[in-house]
């Protein structure tokens, strides 16, 4: 079944299969050059596919299918103005984006997508070449050092093409389009994404990392370069026609739409299916969801803790819980997690969690500090809150602006500590043997035998003198004699085995941590993606809230409203009423625009939308959500598709995307249809708006073949379908906002996860937002003068609760009286 769902999301139609051909026949001209068999691809599917698409396509490990010459490759990574001089400097030096900036001094005239470009392309009567990556992509890097910054293929290039570089993170639409066309043509996808277009932006022919010069086989971009200018002359009406029939069937095979009247599959049927494939791709041992690479997949995580909240009495809801539990476990006590300096590397190269990828991405901390806090709700585990605290620590310290937004995203690769040119992989997070000799030499008082710090952090995190990388794990040889930290034993059995308490070995671990931590400060830094996206920018508006409201954390609440605030200003355009999808810090640490902005995207609206909802639940403060609502409708005119249902993923009335795509897949981040179906029924209860109600099932229904078929590929899109069914629980607290009965009453609340819930909150004012919205509201009051609450649900409320024990017990069971509405 996962091989199944794998092959459906990758190929959607047949209808595309036959459009494989056109990159061999294209370069079948010499087959000296490449077998009549294959495609320009470098980045091929692993032997285990993942079961999302968007996690291959974050999966940044060519190095099982390139040359020996390739694996020895290093990212420069550098992004940002240089004060040394230039030899050359092309319009990207006007941009703002990290990307950009690192391809300013490239030898190749480089346009930024847009207008200038097109006509240029037009004018000129010739191909474009679009170049697409992000700042901190490790391929991206090794193909501009080795192709971009090449003086001949810089000639090339800039002869014979208009090269537009593209941010796939500031244009998240075009590189859905272009992504779509390589996957269709060449059967897998990747960054760096390298695709030929007509000057109407029609691609004819596509591939992701090309190596400089022909290897073995393989051949290079200079080969592919001339392959296509000798087509473009000689062949060009077939390469139009070619590339337009494609195109089509895109078009037609991408479609996603309801029938007329059609109503959204069962939820329970949808839940079990996807439950069961989920079990099916489960790896017992260290927990995940296949062997290697291993990422974390919050939207799998959430998704069993959901349902096992409405399984809770069924083998199945035990297991899914279990899977979910032993998953976030594990991956904490492995080397994804940074032990030293808090937050999780993109994803782990061995099935055990150990040795990462060391990239950090802002969405992943966003989501898995939800995960982690949700964990905490339904196990009653500290370790679970620690880890969320742990990853917004990470997040306020490495990825925060002064101004309140959040960075993108940190770099795998760095200089090494002991100097050099070439930057490495996890330099700045690994560890030799000597090194943690050297930083901890403290005896331990009170320890069997002669012991000192260092003995006791070695024992606990698995270091070797040797190095603990696996040489599998390591192709490029930058980790030999190196250690990556991970949890060998629990604390009790350190203290056993060393003769001391478990609070001695917790407080000396901690200090040694610490110190390490200030080391670590002294190291070159690994690039920082300063870009500040309002989408992922939404997803940690919703982690702070979440995990403030539930450890009562004033200071996490407070970051929460500060990140909101700087959405609004920086992020906002209240005259046009539109959400801008980026902005950057500027040279003197001031937020920065570039101009014309970049509008936003589906996903800008519904995660920013989301992290309102969860802002207003954790502070009680309404103008988050009367923003949220104008947000919604805002959404509903720009992307809404009033015919097929569902939204688009940009705005339909731009031209120059080719494709409206539905995004269909919840993989690294989970698809703004997923989230915009939950933020519609939410909002329906919190406005009275029914319509928005009729709009979140009309969008299930659009999704209702792939929810049946492989909802693996939808597990948020699940969670919103079981919302749906379920209904939602109003949590209603009548009381003085700041009063310590109602603190209690919402502490009760916000202890338990509940999924399908909406929080509210009234006081003596009947003419509030939520009292105008909702009339039904203005009956409910304060009994005895204390703080008060009602749990409604299907139009019928329950009797008013005044103390937290029992309102904890009705919403964990449901047993009270109740009733009418």
């Amino acid at each position: 079944m996962l091989r199944l769902a794998w092959r459906q999301s990758t190929s959607r139609n047949s209808r595309v299969e036959p459009a494989r051909l056109l990159t061999s026949a294209f370069l079948a001209a010499d087959s000296r050059h490449h077998n009549s068999g294959g495609d320009i691809r470098c980045f091929r599917r692993p032997p285990h596919p993942p079961t999302h698409r968007s996690q291959l396509l974050h999966h940044h490990q060519p190095a099982y299918y390139l040359s020996s010459s390739v694996f020895m490759s290093m990212a420069s990574g550098d992004g940002g103005p240089s004060s040394s001089p230039h030899k050359h400097t092309n319009r990207l030096a006007n941009e703002r984006s990290p990307y950009l900036l690192q391809h300013a001094h490239n030898p190749v005239d480089w346009y930024p997508w847009g207008k200038e470009a097109f006509d240029k392309a037009k004018s000129e009567d010739k191909p474009i070449f679009l170049s697409v990556g992000y700042s901190t992509c490790h391929w991206c890097h090794v193909m501009e050092r080795e192709s971009f910054e090449d003086e001949e293929i810089g000639k090339i290039l800039s002869d014979n093409f208009v090269c537009i570089k593209l941010d796939r993170e500031e244009r998240p639409d075009v590189d859905k389009v272009y992504m779509t066309f390589v996957q269709a043509t060449s059967g897998g996808g990747g960054w760096p994404m390298s695709v030929w277009l007509t000057p109407d932006l029609r691609p004819f022919i596509g591939g992701t990392y090309f190596p400089p010069r022909d290897h073995g086989r393989r051949p290079g971009l200079i080969t592919v370069l001339t392959r296509i200018m000798e087509q473009w002359q000689n062949n060009r009406p077939a390469l139009e026609s070619n590339g337009e029939r494609i195109l089509e069937a895109l078009k037609k095979g991408t479609a996603v739409s309801a029938n007329q009247g059609e109503s959204p599959p069962l939820a329970p049927d949808v839940a079990n299916r996807c439950f069961q494939q989920l079990a099916h791709s489960y790896e017992e041992e260290y927990g995940g969801f296949r062997d290697a690479p291993k990422f974390p997949t919050p939207v799998n995580l959430m998704f069993l803790m959901s349902y096992w909240c409405v399984n809770r009495s069924t083998s199945e809801g035990i297991e899914a819980l279990q899977m979910a539990l032993h998953t976030l476990r594990m991956m904490a006590l492995g080397g994804i997690h940074d032990h030293v300096a808090q937050g999780f590397h993109r994803y782990s190269t061995d099935s055990s969690w150990h040795v990462p990828h060391f990239e950090k991405m802002l969405y992943d901390q966003a989501q898995l500090a939800v995960a982690y806090i949700t964990a905490s709700q339904v196990s009653g585990e500290h370790l679970f809150a620690d880890v969320a605290k742990d990853i917004l620590l990470y997040v306020s310290r490495d990825l925060s602006d002064e101004s309140g937004g959040f960075y993108s995203a940190e770099d795998a690769d760095s200089v090494p500590a002991s100097g050099g040119p070439e930057k490495r992989e996890g330099a700045f997070c690994v560890w030799t043997a000597s090194e943690v000799r050297e930083l901890l030499p403290d005896v331990v008082e009170g320890a069997s035998g002669s012991v000192i710090l260092a003995d006791i952090f070695i024992h606990h995190y698995g270091v070797k003198m040797q190095g603990n990388v696996n040489l599998e794990q390591d192709p490029h040889g930058e980790l030999q004699g190196q250690n990556v930290l991970i949890v060998r034993y629990s604390v009790e059995l350190t203290a056993a085995h060393f003769g001391i308490s478990v609070e001695k070995v917790n407080e000396l671990l901690a200090a040694a941590r610490a110190r390490m931590a200030e080391v670590r400060k002294s190291r070159p830094r690994p690039h920082l993606d300063s870009k500040m996206l309002a989408s992922w920018n939404g997803l940690m508006l919703s982690a702070y809230a979440r995990v403030g409201a539930v450890l009562g954390n004033k200071d996490l609440l407070e970051r929460a409203v500060q990140a909101a605030n700087f959405i609004k200003k920086h992020l906002w355009d209240a005259e046009q009423k539109i959400i801008l999808r980026s902005c950057y810090r500027g040279d003197n640490m001031e937020v920065q625009q570039i101009y014309p902005p970049i509008s936003g995207f589906l996903d800008d609206y519904a995660f920013v939308i989301c992290g309102l909802l969860d802002l207003y639940e954790a502070t009680l403060q309404t103008g988050w959500l009367q923003w949220a609502e104008e947000l919604q409708l805002r959404q509903d005119e720009l992307f809404l598709d009033d015919q097929g249902g569902g939204y688009f993923c940009s705005d339909p009335s731009d031209d120059t995307v080719l494709l409206q795509l539905k995004e269909d897949q919840d993989g690294a981040e989970p698809s703004a249809n997923s989230v915009s179906a939950s933020n519609l029924l939410r909002l329906s209860h919190y406005t009275g708006r029914q319509e928005w109600l009729l709009t979140s099932q009309r969008l299930l229904a659009a999704f209702s073949d792939r929810l049946t078929k492989v909802p693996i590929a939808l597990p948020e899109m699940v969670r919103a379908l079981m919302a749906q069914h379920y209904t939602l629980k109003q949590i209603v607290i009548c009381g003085q906002k700041d009063a310590p009965d109602t603190a209690s009453l919402l502490a009760a609340v916000n202890s338990l996860y509940l999924p399908h819930k909406v929080l509210m909150h009234i006081d003596d004012d009947s003419d509030s937002f939520l009292c105008q919205r909702l009339p039904a509201l203005s009956s409910m009051t304060q009994q005895g003068g204390v703080a008060t609450a009602y749990v409604c649900q299907d139009f019928t409320c329950s009797l008013p609760v005044t103390d937290p024990q029992e309102l904890r017990r009705l919403l964990l069971d449901g047993t009270t009286d109740a009733q009418a509405d």
